[in-house]
């Protein structure tokens, strides 16, 4: 029995942080997971500028609003949920991630939480689990599933790993370069191939 795990931002949706950066014209917010391994570093630089410039859930929140799915990404996830079981593996936030989850037809999301003030300010954050990803992973595989996984940054590299059979997807050249044993894809129709095989 397979189960697909997939990163959310970047894969199937476009990078929230760097989309609020652009319409905040903030570049310093523009940092992701594929430039900082280190995600509770990320987080605490990112909540130090929204303080700087007065920023909070809101703003992010109406960003979110107009942002659609990749190209292509609902038919992707409407076809592989049709072949197999499908979890997104986020360190999004729920705040954030629900209205994209209705795009996408409501597959199952496992995220984090933010901490929000009651003037909107966002405090802090609450993950989920350490390691989430990998101790998803692990934990599926624990109940007699054997996992595939894909994303595109640092910190999906252990859940992809861990799986049976893992690929990056759109990743950048030096994560690429750092592990060149990974298959690496561009397009839907190549994950979608691999994932296929992967399962037979």
């Amino acid at each position: 029995m397979y189960i697909t795990c997939l990163d959310m931002e970047g894969v199937l949706v476009p990078e929230i942080w760097i989309e609020f950066a652009k319409e905040t014209n903030i570049p310093e917010l523009r940092i992701t997971t594929r430039e900082e391994p280190d995600y509770d570093k990320l987080m605490k630089y990112r909540i130090g500028i929204l303080k700087e410039h007065g920023l909070g859930l809101k703003e992010i929140q109406d960003v979110i609003s107009r942002i659609d799915l990749l190209p292509g990404a609902k038919e992707f996830m409407d076809t592989l949920r049709a072949e197999t079981q499908v979890v997104i593996l986020s360190d999004t936030f729920e705040q954030f991630a629900m209205p994209l989850m209705k795009k996408l037809g409501y597959p199952t999301l496992l995220c984090n939480t933010l901490n929000v003030a009651d003037n909107g300010e966002i405090t802090g954050i609450t993950m989920r689990i350490h390691d989430s990803k990998l101790t998803t992973v692990r934990a599926l595989q624990s109940i007699g599933y054997d996992t595939i996984a894909s994303g595109d940054s640092y910190n999906d590299l252990d859940m992809i790993y861990a799986s049976k059979a893992g690929f990056l997807f759109r990743s950048t050249d030096k994560i690429k370069a750092d592990n060149p044993t990974l298959p690496a894809y561009e397009t839907y129709d190549e994950l979608l191939a691999a994932i296929r095989n992967a399962m037979k």
